[in-house]
Parts: C-alpha cells; structure tokens; sequence
C-alpha cells in the first residue's frame, strides 16, 4: 500500500487504498529513510515504505508496485532483480478517456497529467515487459503470466546451479557403474 498526500478519491479509505499523509507527515518519513520509493507527481507525493514490501514479502507474496517511472527507477536500483511491467493504455483517446471519467481532476490538473504521461512514454523502453491495458483482465492475466515466468526462470530459482551440479554427480555416478556391469 502506498502514501500519498493527495486526499482521498470517492470511494476510497485510508489504510485500504492509501494511507493518506499531510505534507509534513509525509516529509517527516521520508527524510527518516522510511520510503522504498517515492516521487512528486502532479503537485502530490507518492510513496511506498519500506515496511509495506517487507510486510508483503514476509507473507510470501509477490510484491506488486503501480507507482510511475520515478518510483520504478529508485526500486530498480534498490532492488536490482525487481521485474519491470509498464503498462499502456491502447491509445491515447482512451487514456484521455479514463482520466475524464475519473472526473478528479480539474482541467488544468488534466493537461499537467498528460504532461506526465508523455514523459512516461518515453521510458518505456526502460522496462523488461509491457502490456498493453486494453481489457482489464486479460492486462491482469498478462501480468500474472509475466509473474509466473519470472518464477521459474533460471537466475530466480534457489541453488539451481548446485541442484544440477549434484544431479549431474549423481547421473555420472550411476553411469559409471551401469558402464562397468
């Protein structure tokens, strides 16, 4: 769960959304190291404790971030093996679109998001995957399928290479002895 010193949208609660920050609040943690990331976006702050992504990996889950490409920049070098999705919107109609139906912001506000999501753009080929958000769930099962690779993939499996260097021990070891029957 992320802070953020934006106020609340309708419909959204603290502690399940957001924990929603004064300014000073929010100041307070991060010049006491407390935020794994975060960023000014639009005029507001975003951030992720650093207590939030231990929480989550203590329960043995995946950490999922939706943070911007500031927040994605301080997490891969924080976290080197952090897996990067960015996610587009099919086009920029519809991107316009989503904005206008949140209808939270005025429409200055808007320009000054569409601004950002230019300079975002642009970083798109810092990451390792994107998917492109044209239908909510198949982006959510892309997603999980990214998830599901990067599991099982070679550089994420623990003690891989001494797993295969014993079983190839073995494997020699009873080849030696069928050679000699």
């Amino acid at each position: 769960m992320s802070c953020t010193t934006r106020a609340a949208r309708p419909g959204e609660t603290e502690g399940t959304d957001y924990y929603f920050l004064t300014r000073d609040a929010f100041l307070a943690k991060r010049d006491a190291g407390e935020f794994a990331e975060f960023a000014e976006v639009h005029g507001r702050l975003y951030g992720t404790l650093k207590s939030e992504i231990d929480r989550v990996l203590r329960e043995g889950r995946h950490v999922i971030m939706d943070i911007d490409v500031q927040g994605a920049r301080q997490i891969q070098r924080a976290f080197p093996t952090a897996v990067t999705v960015f996610v587009l919107p099919p086009s920029g109609e519809v991107l316009l679109d989503r904005l206008r139906a949140r209808k939270s912001e005025s429409p200055q506000q808007l320009v000054v998001r569409l601004h950002s999501a230019l300079d975002e753009l642009r970083a798109v080929d810092e990451y390792e995957y994107v998917v492109v958000n044209d239908e909510l769930e198949q982006a959510v099962r892309r997603v999980g399928s990214i998830l599901d690779a990067e599991v099982v993939s070679q550089a994420r499996v623990a003690g891989l290479r001494q797993s295969v260097a014993a079983l190839i021990r073995h494997l020699e070891s009873e080849v030696d002895q069928h050679s000699k029957s």
